[in-house]
């Protein structure tokens, strides 16, 4: 995932990670869609011995992460003679618009990668099938994964996606800037207090070290980060009401106010300034996704490190997307196929990490804990945070929630309202969504 993909993704409207499908309905429910499934629960996961097979995969790596996926997908054919899996690649947004109608239609592809923020809404319409066999197949459990990540491709007590990664916030900074104004380049800040003084410290250096963006790449992801720090929540875990207007998510949002009105960020900070501030020199730190390793590596002139984000709150926590296996309906299922389909999730999650490389954290502990990944030190820093991220709750079409999110986040930080106002009058409007929902979706 590059960050020109996910900025597209925000630019369709879509809140703290999440996506809304159209289109594609469909009927049958879980228990229908489990008996698709159900008939190779005890294929072996680690070999295919039936008939030749092709494996259709569609995904959105359209950015540098895309020649990861393809070279691993060439080094399992090549293992593999009697399964052949072509990729197919589309942006982001084209993908989750076309792959409801292709379903639908009966043209589906065989398995997929979905953000875990857009697994509900397609369980929902019957657009991915539930996995839970193919987890006990292949002997899966929280254990190998973490919690967060694990729970967050459960869908109505059943099981619709196999974690490939994590790919969580990060605090990035620029050791250049920090070594002028007096500041350790090796030791950035972990705690509120050491953040805000190094911040001062910056600023009476002439630098406005944190780059307060209204937008949702990353001011949202920074929002919802210091909210679960404060204890705080986005929505109920049932989303039957919102719940970041509470105070957690006033003092969230407050603080990154606060860094405008005491001088420690500009105004009215444009798409993606914060990050060409941090390369550019005019900011120390720059809280972005583990998508910018790569960018930052490129720049063979920057000094800079990654570190997880700062404890501002009374706990730990950060911002995460997770790309997600899934597997598509068919009209008629082919349990050739299905078999296949649970050798490649193994082998792909097996080998991560070489998608690891690609920027990215493995979401399979045993790859993460090994001395490969340690030895990636910056993709192994923000990996650290595993068991603190969240992710929205999984309930069909939260993202049409969690999209008003970021207006009252923009708002406040362009100081056109203050953030209880912002969040407030946001709240109101989520809560009619998530009752829309309910009737749309189904309680």
């Amino acid at each position: 995932m590059s960050l020109d993909d996910l900025t597209r993704r925000r630019a369709l409207g879509l809140g703290l990670g999440a996506l809304v499908l159209t289109g594609c309905g469909g009927g049958g429910g879980p228990r229908q869609a489990a008996q698709q499934t159900g008939a190779q629960a005890t294929a072996a996961p680690t070999a295919y011995t039936g008939p030749n097979v092709a494996l259709s995969f569609w995904n959105g790596f359209t950015g540098g992460d895309g020649p990861y996926m393809k070279r691993l997908i060439e080094q399992f054919n090549g293992a593999h003679p009697n399964i052949k899996v072509t990729m197919n690649v589309y942006q982001w947004s084209d993908y989750y618009a076309k792959v409801p109608g292709a379903v639908a239609a009966g043209q589906g592809p065989d398995l997929g990668i979905m953000h875990v923020d857009s697994v509900a809404t397609n369980a929902a319409r019957q657009v991915v099938l539930p996995l839970d066999d193919v987890a006990k197949a292949l002997n899966l459990t929280e254990a190998d994964f973490s919690p967060p990540v694990w729970q967050a491709g459960v869908y109505k007590g059943a099981r619709y996606a196999i974690p490939l990664d994590v790919h969580p916030l990060g605090m990035f900074y620029n050791k250049t800037v920090l070594s002028k104004a007096g500041l350790d380049p090796e030791a950035p800040p972990k705690t509120g207090e050491e953040y805000l003084a190094a911040l001062e410290t910056l600023k009476k250096a002439g630098v406005q070290g944190h780059w307060a963006t209204p937008f949702p790449f990353t001011g949202s992801m920074q929002f919802g980060s210091l909210l679960y720090q404060n204890g705080g929540r986005l929505f109920a875990d049932d989303a039957s009401v919102s719940r970041f207007a509470e105070d957690p998510g006033v003092q969230a949002l407050t603080w990154l106010v606060e860094l405008i009105n005491k001088g420690y960020s500009p105004k009215n900070v444009g798409q993606d300034a914060d990050f060409i501030a941090l390369r550019n020199g005019k900011a120390a730190f720059n809280w972005n996704g583990i998508w910018s390793i790569n960018t930052l590596r490129e720049d063979t002139k920057l000094e800079w490190g990654v570190a997880p984000l700062p404890q501002v709150g009374t706990q730990p926590a950060a911002w995460a997307g997770s790309h997600q296996f899934v597997v598509f309906k068919q009209r008629t299922p082919d349990q050739n196929k299905l078999a296949a389909a649970k050798v490649f999730i193994n082998w792909i999650g097996g080998h991560s990490i070489e998608w690891a490389k690609a920027g990215q954290v493995p979401a399979r502990k045993s790859i993460r804990d090994g001395a490969e990944f340690q030895a990636l030190k910056e993709q192994a820093a923000i990996g650290s945070q595993i068991d603190h991220l969240y992710f929205l709750p999984s309930v069909a079409g939260i993202g049409e929630a969690s999209a008003v999110v970021d207006q009252a986040i923009n708002a406040a930080i362009l100081l056109k309202k203050s953030p209880k106002d912002a969040l407030t009058e946001a709240a109101g409007k989520a809560d009619k969504i998530l009752e829309q929902n309910r009737k749309k979706y189904g309680a």
